[in-house]
């Protein structure tokens, strides 16, 4: 794997261009049916309608449900290309003129094809994707061995849960796995009725997180979703209820996130192209697998 590591760092230098530094955001949940990929595909559009270009990841293997989401159809994706079935620019989906959908696969799925010629072209391909500002990954729920390739990859991690015990017990079982990983964790408490349940939920996570994770870590509650039956209708109704509803308190509320998002954002600064677009994502796998 340090070979192809090294390999790939040679493949960027020689081709050696001034790229916009790709924010990477992983968003995962310790169990299903939290909200997880609703507030991923609406974030990813709020940010885009604010002119940031983001691209959406989906990387939850066997649920892959952010084509339902954005109500579009996918017919292949990374593995595809990875196999020489289909080229980058076929898979990716235009959502709108700052959001493109990357239909995924999990990381380990994705570097068992690391040493093949094929990967080393498709990173070229992959460049395609070079001046996105963000990228959103759609993990899986739980703590399997490729999900956590992502959280150790990415710049930021949300873990998403709801006021519900065995949510929220799942959700620090994410977090105490994670912390392995790294010490910074941001939360969003999603379907709750006030900002002060959101608050109460996470300081009891974070009362338990410092009593048996340590002083180290570092949790943040980066929000929290109200909720409300038009999240339900617009899921059922394969929109988005950011778009549908821009008004609403939910949507309010995202904004709120993407608003603390962006201005991560700005404090980016112009880097090389190994560290942009998807080829970046992938360089920070290889180096984490």
């Amino acid at each position: 794997m340090q070979h192809q590591a090294k390999k790939l760092e040679e493949l960027v230098k020689s081709n050696p261009r001034t790229a916009k530094k790709t924010r990477f955001v992983a968003i995962t949940s310790g169990k299903g049916g939290v909200g997880k990929s609703t507030i991923s595909s609406n974030l990813a559009y709020i940010l885009s309608a604010n002119n940031v270009k983001v691209g959406i990841f989906d990387a939850d293997i066997g649920l892959a449900n952010l084509d339902i989401m954005f109500n579009v159809k996918v017919k292949h994706n990374i593995l595809h290309v990875l196999r020489g079935e289909a080229k980058v620019k076929d898979i990716l989906i235009p959502i709108n003129e700052n959001l493109v959908l990357i239909p995924g696969e999990s990381g380990d799925e994705i570097l068992k094809y690391s040493d093949s010629a094929l990967f080393d072209h498709f990173m070229k391909e992959a460049d395609v994707l070079d001046d996105l500002d963000i990228i959103i990954i759609d993990t899986g729920a739980g703590i399997g061995d490729h999900i956590q390739l992502f959280l150790q990859a990415v710049d930021d991690v949300i873990v998403v849960t709801v006021p519900d015990p065995a949510a929220i017990a799942d959700a620090y079982a994410t977090i105490k796995i994670t912390s392995k990983l790294r010490n910074d964790i941001n939360i969003v408490m999603n379907q709750v009725t006030s900002q002060k349940e959101a608050t109460n939920i996470f300081e009891k996570i974070n009362k338990v997180a410092m009593k048996n994770i340590g002083k180290n870590l570092k949790l943040n509650l980066l929000g929290k979703i109200n909720s409300d039956t038009k999240v339900t209708q617009c899921v059922k109704k394969r929109v988005l209820f950011s778009k549908e509803f821009p008004s609403s308190t939910p949507t309010r509320d995202l904004e709120q996130i993407a608003k603390t998002l962006a201005y991560k954002l700005e404090r980016n600064v112009l880097v090389e192209s190994n560290s942009s677009g998807l080829s970046g994502l992938f360089k920070r796998l290889i180096e984490h697998f």
